[in-house]
C-alpha cells in the first residue's frame, strides 16, 4: 500500500504506523479492532496529517465508516477500492475475496460489490494461516502450497474468476496463489486502486503537496507499537528495500 502511494503521490511525505504489538487484527473481535483503529487515528492526527488510509481491510471493515463519522480528516479504506476493482475486472460475475477471518465475518466485501452490482457472486474465504506464515518468511514453498490449495478449491468449484486478495499481507504470496487458480483468474490487490483514491481525494481538496524542484521529493517516517527492529526486518521484506529504524510509539 505504501508503495503504491508513493509511486503515484512522490511529492508527499508520509508516516506509517505498524501495530506490531497487537497484531494479527483478523482473529480478534472487530469492536477491539474498531478501538485500536481509533487510538491510532487519534495518534496521526496529533501529527497533523492530512489525510488517513486504514491500510488493513479488517480494520477497515471493523472501523472505516465509524471514523469517518468521528474524524475530520478524510480517512480512507481498502475494502470499497477493492470491490470496485472486482466489479470491473469479472466478466462471469462471480467473485472470489481470500480475507482474514475478521474481514469476512464482516461481510463488508460482498456489501461493498453488491452496492455496486447486486448480481455478482462474491464467494468468501477465510484464510487465517496466511498471515503467520508470511510474517515468518514463508513466501513459498510446499509448506505454503499445501495450506493454499486447501483455501483456493472453493473457488475453483465455484469458477470464480476475479479473487481479491483482501489483506495487505497476501500480495506477497501472489505468486503461488496465481500458480493454483491459473492464468484466467485475475488477482486484485486494493492498492492501487487506493492510492488512487488518495490521489483524488487530496486533490479535489487543494492538499496536493506542490514540490519546490523537482528534486524535492517527499519522504516517509515509520513508527510502531513494539519492537522497532522487527518492525524494521519485516517492513523491509513487505517494501522491498531497507527501513533503517522505526519510532516505538505507545497508543495503548
Amino acid at each position: 500500500m505504501l508503495s503504491e502511494i508513493r509511486d503515484r503521490l512522490p511529492y508527499e511525505h508520509t508516516i506509517y504506523f505498524g501495530d506490531t504489538a497487537r497484531v494479527p487484527y483478523g482473529v480478534r473481535d472487530l469492536t477491539e479492532v474498531r478501538w485500536f483503529a481509533f487510538e491510532i487515528i487519534r495518534y496521526l492526527i496529533g501529527l497533523e496529517v492530512k489525510l488517513v488510509v486504514i491500510a488493513c481491510n479488517t480494520a477497515t471493515a471493523a472501523a472505516l465508516m465509524a471514523a469517518q463519522r468521528t474524524f475530520d480528516v478524510p480517512i480512507v479504506g481498502v475494502i470499497e477500492p477493492g470491490a470496485r476493482a472486482a466489479v470491473e475486472e469479472t466478466r462471469n460475475r462471480s467473485v472470489g475475496v481470500l480475507a482474514t477471518e475478521g474481514t469476512v465475518a464482516s461481510g463488508a466485501y460482498k456489501r461493498a460489490v453488491h452496492n455496486l452490482d447486486a448480481g455478482i457472486e462474491v464467494h468468501e474465504q477465510a484464510a487465517p494461516r496466511f498471515v503467520p506464515l508470511i510474517e515468518r518468511g514463508v513466501v513459498d514453498g510446499p509448506e505454503l502450497e499445501r495450506v493454499a490449495r486447501g483455501y483456493l478449491r472453493p473457488f475453483a468449484q465455484r469458477q470464480v474468476d476475479a479473487v481479491v486478495l483482501g489483506c495487505t499481507h497476501y500480495p506477497l504470496i501472489s505468486a503461488t496463489i496465481n500458480r493454483i487458480l491459473g492464468p484466467e483468474v485475475r488477482l486484485i490487490s486494493s492498492a492501487g486502486q487506493t492510492a488512487l483514491e488518495v490521489g483524488r481525494i487530496l486533490s479535489r481538496r487543494g492538499y496536493l503537496r506542490r514540490p519546490k524542484n523537482a528534486e524535492d521529493e517527499g519522504h516517509s517516517a515509520y513508527i510502531c507499537s513494539a519492537d522497532p527492529k522487527e518492525f524494521a526486518a519485516l517492513g523491509s521484506r513487505f517494501l522491498e528495500e531497507k527501513i533503517e529504524a522505526a519510532v516505538p510509539a505507545a497508543v495503548i
